[in-house]
């Protein structure tokens, strides 16, 4: 069943022009009553226009209102979810483990719902397609990109993941029309990586982006888009703990979509690489 259509609304609430605020607090506050509307009878339920039930669809990025109402009715019909918890001053270790365990499967099922699949599959192409690909993140995104750079190296792809800016701007200002830059950046707004993706796009070099769910500098600069969930973090999992993890989950699932592409040659290069480990440790 198709869902996160309530959690794209949320997530983007706060960005949203306020013609199409109002219909979406109107979603959130009565869900039931908007998923029996037509476009028209939602608009005239919150003095508004057809026109921007329209534009707010496209600012979720759904394909249209009957894509929003079907992800909306997937939402009421799911189990009432727990929510984040964060830890608490002398919080015994088992509760710890409970709650950190609860925030990490709601993180990545968050993320699984406003996955985006024409998106994540013209990224799969583009991927594949590439040449080189560049991986550029800055602090917790870095971590992020040199996870996605060894998976690659491993299926014989070629990929870089610096963290010096100069270092990278230099790959990028020589990149061909084949290679790949990939910018990481959780709230979109990393002026080293906007800085970087401007730069590529300068170039005429293809771009991917991974950020938060929602509009954001680096996301508008991409030509292809991929998302994670963006929840308000409480102080403690703040330290990228959740949205880390989602991260390193959209990339899983750009690998494993790689793989299945070209399995054979991907199992033929994992055998390779593992062998060549193998030798290291006897030797």
């Amino acid at each position: 069943m198709v869902t996160g259509g309530m959690k794209m609304i949320k997530n983007m609430l706060e960005q949203l022009p306020a013609s199409e605020r109002k219909i979406a607090e109107y979603i959130l506050e009565y869900p039931y009553e908007a998923v029996n509307c037509t476009v028209s009878e939602l608009a005239a339920k919150t003095q508004s226009s057809g026109a921007a039930v329209i534009r707010l669809c496209k600012s979720l990025g759904v394909k249209g209102f009957q894509d929003l109402k079907v992800r909306i009715v997937g939402d009421l019909g799911k189990t009432k979810e727990q929510g984040y918890r964060d830890i608490e001053r002398g919080e015994k270790s088992a509760d710890i483990v409970q709650k950190t365990l609860s925030n990490s499967i709601q993180s990545l099922r968050d993320s699984a719902e406003i996955i985006n699949h024409d998106e994540l599959e013209k990224a799969v192409q583009a991927l594949l397609a590439a040449k080189n690909i560049h991986l550029f993140g800055i602090g917790a995104s870095h971590v992020i990109a040199i996870d996605a750079q060894q998976k690659l190296l491993r299926i014989n792809k070629g990929a870089t993941a610096f963290s010096d800016t100069h270092m990278v701007a230099t790959l990028v200002a020589n990149a061909e029309k084949d290679d790949v830059v990939f910018a990481i950046s959780f709230s979109g707004e990393t002026p080293e990586v906007i800085n970087m993706i401007a730069l590529a796009k300068e170039q005429g070099v293809k771009t991917i982006s991974l950020t938060k769910y929602g509009q954001s500098s680096v996301a508008s600069l991409a030509d292809i888009n991929l998302y994670t969930s963006y929840s308000v973090e409480a102080p403690f999992r703040s330290a990228a703990t959740s949205s880390r993890l989602a991260q390193l989950f959209i990339i899983d699932i750009l690998f494993l979509s790689m793989a299945t592409e070209q399995y054979e040659e991907t199992v033929h290069y994992i055998d390779k690489t593992r062998g060549a480990i193998r030798f290291l440790k006897n030797h």
